[in-house]
């Protein structure tokens, strides 16, 4: 019985689209690289040519507008292999899919602008107490269109489990709209549980908008699960779904976890929608995740990210006037400050992280980080040690059982580093910690979905919420003392430790981390 169930495991991963895809890409690559060797075995002057070309490709790749980082992998790869390395880049700096998603996204920022106008009095008064708040404020605004808001409650949940609980009440509470978008779905206890909702509320006349990441066409989801959905009443879309066609608009995923109901509440942060961020299947032992729930003006933000993307390929008109959030007239001191805010591979602008820039530039007093990921450019290795030589307490929570081996052994090629630079790297002994939180002074504080990574931070569709001088930002702090407890110290002295073969893959990692 065992070997015919060890069989059918083995037939389903070879027969899977996980498997097609994969071979198809595979069979691409190789036959690229075979033709451009092909070439070079039977034509001198043609090598020639590439190696000029190679030449010419380096320095526009020097002067293009992008980071260093990436810039050093490219031409790496350039001057390793001229011929495949300069084809290649040629070949995924010219794709039409991507120059499309750019065009729709500036037209579909355009066309919401007038909804996410910037209150002046908002802005000058955030001025009044904190101007360098009042400066990231008016960068938000004016450079990507993310107005920063009053009047907005702040709820924070230490765990994904508790989300959840709140998620499925709110959802209950719908009468007019539910919008969500998320980056991994996965049929199990969670997705079925809210599918069920959703249907329910669907069935009720609630418009139900459901969107998720391509990337669970692979392996997760049917690639007509949307279709699914449709006969449900649910009107739901695969953002970028996986096709076995090299380009580069599939390195850009929407890693975003959005969820709007009624323009009066939202939801965001680390919990995807899928039994490990409920603790409902072991993984990597315990799943540490965090999110926010907003209520209030700011939740506008939020609909219009959501109703961005939607519209991507969307045709027709969008008549975004009846999902707009209800005002208020009485200011509440105590709420503060709130600023949701996207970021997108295609404005840029590095949004996640100017934001995590701007905390570590200044705090006073310190700077608390919980990510599951450490795989840094060199401007976030500058901000962050530059800080803990300032005297300000730098701590990051990081995963001690990892999702990714690859990434843990990179990601502590940087530790000795920061470590010698007075940062305190804590790692999470119970399992694994996908939380992406920054909260400083006990008045600063955002949560959100980016990672410190280079995907996150370049790649991805991310979002995140700034949250200043609300009471909720003590809850924050609260849950990563309380987190830290469960922690285990990381010494200079544990670093060389490590095995040969971790400090040596490490290394060698890092060459590539960018393009990881």
């Amino acid at each position: 019985m065992k070997a015919k169930t060890a069989k059918k495991g083995i037939f389903h991963i070879v027969f899977s689209r996980t498997a097609l895809v994969a071979a198809l890409l595979a069979v691409q690559i190789l036959i690229f690289i075979n033709t451009i060797t092909m070439l070079q075995a039977h034509a001198f002057s043609m090598y020639v040519g590439f190696i000029v070309l190679s030449m010419v490709v380096i320095v526009y790749i020097i002067n293009k507008k992008e980071n260093p980082a990436f810039k050093m992998s490219w031409i790496l790869f350039v001057l390793l292999i001229p011929m495949v390395g300069t084809a290649f880049y040629i070949f995924m700096a010219n794709q039409p899919g991507t120059s499309y998603i750019r065009k729709r996204l500036f037209y579909l920022s355009d066309v919401t602008k007038p909804y996410m106008k910037q209150n002046r009095e908002v802005i000058e008064e955030l001025r009044i107490s904190k101007p360098a708040n009042a400066n990231l404020a008016y960068y938000m605004s004016k450079q990507v269109g993310f107005p920063v808001h009053r009047n907005t409650k702040v709820t924070y949940f230490p765990l994904g489990e508790d989300k959840f609980e709140e998620l499925k009440y709110q959802l209950s509470k719908a009468e007019h709209f539910i919008f969500m978008e998320y980056f991994i779905v996965e049929e199990g206890q969670m997705w079925n549980t809210i599918l069920d909702i959703l249907k329910k509320k669907a069935e009720e006349g609630v418009e139900v908008r459901f969107m998720y990441d391509g990337m669970c066409s692979i392996s997760m989801l049917p690639y007509k699960y949307p279709k699914k959905l449709e006969k449900m009443g649910i009107k739901c879309k695969m953002f970028n779904p996986i096709k076995p066609v090299l380009s580069t608009h599939q390195n850009n995923r929407d890693h975003r976890k959005i969820c709007v109901i009624d323009g009066r509440t939202a939801f965001t942060g680390g919990v995807n929608l899928a039994d490990e961020y409920i603790n409902q299947k072991v993984r990597f032992g315990h799943w540490k995740d965090t999110a926010v729930m907003l209520e209030g003006e700011a939740v506008q933000n939020f609909t219009m990210m959501f109703l961005q993307m939607w519209n991507i390929n969307q045709r027709g008109k969008e008549s975004f006037e009846k999902y707009l959030t209800p005002r208020s007239n009485e200011f509440r001191r105590d709420l503060g400050y709130v600023l949701p805010y996207g970021d997108s591979p295609y404005d840029n602008e590095n949004i996640g992280e100017q934001v995590y820039f701007h905390i570590l530039n200044h705090a006073k007093k310190y700077v608390h980080i919980m990510t599951p990921y450490l795989i840094l450019d060199n401007e976030m290795v500058t901000n962050l040690t530059y800080a803990a030589k300032c005297g300000i307490e730098v701590i990051i929570i990081m995963p001690h059982i990892p999702d990714k081996w690859y990434a843990f052994v990179l990601a502590k090629t940087y530790y000795e580093e920061l470590i010698s630079a007075g940062v305190h790297i804590y790692e999470y002994t119970p399992g694994f910690i996908h939380a992406k939180v920054f909260v400083s002074d006990d008045d600063t504080a955002t949560v959100g979905t980016i990672n410190l990574d280079y995907r996150s931070l370049y790649l991805h569709f991310e979002c995140g919420t700034f949250i200043y001088n609300n009471q909720v930002v003590r809850s924050v702090e609260k849950d990563f003392q309380d987190t830290l407890r469960k922690c285990q110290k990381v010494t200079v002295t544990d670093l060389r430790k490590r095995s040969l073969f971790e400090k040596v893959a490490g290394r060698v990692l890092r060459l590539i981390a960018p393009l990881m």
